[in-house]
């Protein structure tokens, strides 16, 4: 009230409540009487009551309130939803067709049943299942766990067997020239045999486990359209860069027809370039400086398709990256001074790259206003895909997620709107390393000026 005294106070005495409103039930003190809040607190109240039992309680039925669809939800009940019986617990008189009628079926479906303020009674299907037993052992079968296969390396004993044959067809060939007599050739395709052995044998187990090693690899390579990014060395960078290509390919999943695999990490000292379509670099000061075997490799690569972005990851490089002396564009120039780097120049205004799926006039990742150099165009090579594109802007880090698919770094300045310019660019590089210079057509020229709303 207005004075601060409650309106309604309650007390409990043994097993019941005494509830009292201070005020009269007509207007004289309030219109509290005339309100709709007033039937509100009667509900309340007397849901909560239990009442007093008048001996035929029991025996009225309960009607459907809310019951269980077919997917666990409950909905309002429909015509054909009986009533349940509401037999008092311990009835001895109780008769078998009582008691089924209280067992669930599609008559009477589980869920609430009763009056909505006087009585309410779950009806459940948990009562009728039966204890949950442990299965035990069946008669005649046998008990095993999933395994793979053991497999056979046929190898070694092939390449042995080829041997012995090569060596066999010379000295029948020296015999029968006369050049060897029998008892020498004999003696000699003995040892011949036992040296053969005895090397095949020191090797096979290495030579098998290197190659068990390479196939697993070329195959999770191959079976799948992958992603692939540089193994810097430093851990937080490679992290980053395996979250970047793994939050990419999810957005490739859910909006182009890729289906991309798990991108995949690659040590260009060791592993095999070839099978990956598109390359992620991140440059960073502290990388080894590639030997002549990697360089060979990356120049293959170059050279039979591929395509490497750069990035250069920092927001300071971002004006020039031919002739700018910053820590990061040093370390680009020590890492590809024996790469075959083409002639850049910035992305053209027409160029595929702007328009392969999404139209776009700028490239931002984590950061924005770096300018994307990429090879002067020649429609000759590599299906019009440029083998080299260099940029600053830390794609991979406006691209990294979690595994629940939230981002793990912020982009600058513009939020997440620039995270969704940088997923864009993405799938733009990606669809145009894949698809070569097919959106550079005539045909296309139509459908890109219309939405241009030209």
């Amino acid at each position: 009230m207005s004075d601060g005294t409650p309106l309604i106070t309650a007390e409990q005495r043994e097993t019941g409540w005494v509830i009292l409103f201070h005020t009269t039930a007509n207007t004289d003190w309030s219109n509290l009487a005339l309100s709709g809040l007033f039937v509100d607190m009667l509900r309340r109240i007397v849901a909560v009551s239990q009442g007093v039992s008048d001996g035929n309680a029991n025996s009225i039925p309960l009607p459907p309130l809310e019951v269980m669809n077919g997917f666990g939800r409950l909905v309002a009940p429909s015509a054909s939803v009986k009533p349940l019986p509401a037999a008092g617990e311990g009835d001895a008189s109780a008769s078998e067709a009582d008691a089924s009628s209280n067992l669930v079926s599609a008559e009477r479906p589980p869920g609430f049943y009763g009056e909505d303020v006087k009585q309410r009674v779950a009806h459940n299907l948990v009562r009728q299942l039966p204890p949950l037993e442990a299965l035990g052992p069946v008669t005649g079968a046998e008990s095993g766990s999933y395994s793979k296969s053991e497999e056979i390396d046929l190898q070694p004993w092939l390449l042995l067997a080829a041997l012995l044959l090569a060596l066999a067809d010379l000295l029948l060939s020296l015999f029968m020239r006369g050049l060897v007599r029998p008892q020498l050739s004999q003696a000699a395709a003995a040892l011949v045999v036992a040296l053969g052995t005895s090397f095949i044998a020191l090797n096979a187990g290495e030579a098998r486990a290197q190659s068990q090693i390479d196939e697993v690899r070329a195959l999770e390579a191959t079976l799948e359209t992958r992603l692939a990014f540089v193994i810097t060395g430093t851990e937080r960078i490679d992290a980053i860069s395996e979250a970047g290509l793994q939050g990419l390919t999810r957005i490739l999943r859910r909006r182009t027809s890729v289906e991309a695999g798990a991108p995949l990490g690659v040590n260009i000292e060791r592993d095999e370039l070839a099978f990956f379509p598109l390359l992620y670099w991140p440059i960073t000061a502290e990388q080894r400086t590639p030997s002549a075997e990697a360089t060979r490799r990356l120049n293959d690569y170059l050279n039979n398709g591929g395509t490497i972005l750069f990035d250069l990851r920092d927001p300071s490089a971002t004006a020039r990256i031919q002739g700018q002396q910053s820590q990061t564009n040093l370390a680009l120039q020590r890492l590809t001074a024996n790469v075959a780097i083409p002639t850049l120049e910035p992305v053209p205004t027409e160029h595929v790259l702007r328009k392969s799926f999404y139209l776009m006039q700028e490239f931002p990742g984590r950061y924005a206003g770096g300018n994307l150099w990429i090879e002067t165009n020649d429609s000759q090579t590599n299906d019009g895909v440029a083998r080299v594109i260099v940029g600053s802007n830390d794609w991979a880090g406006a691209w990294a997620t979690t595994e629940l698919g939230r981002p793990i770094l912020p982009v600058v300045p513009g939020k997440e709107a620039q995270r969704e310019m940088a997923y864009r660019f993405g799938v733009n590089l990606v669809m145009y390393a894949l698809t070569g210079n097919y959106k550079a057509d005539q045909v296309h020229i139509p459908f890109i000026l219309e939405r241009l709303g030209q």
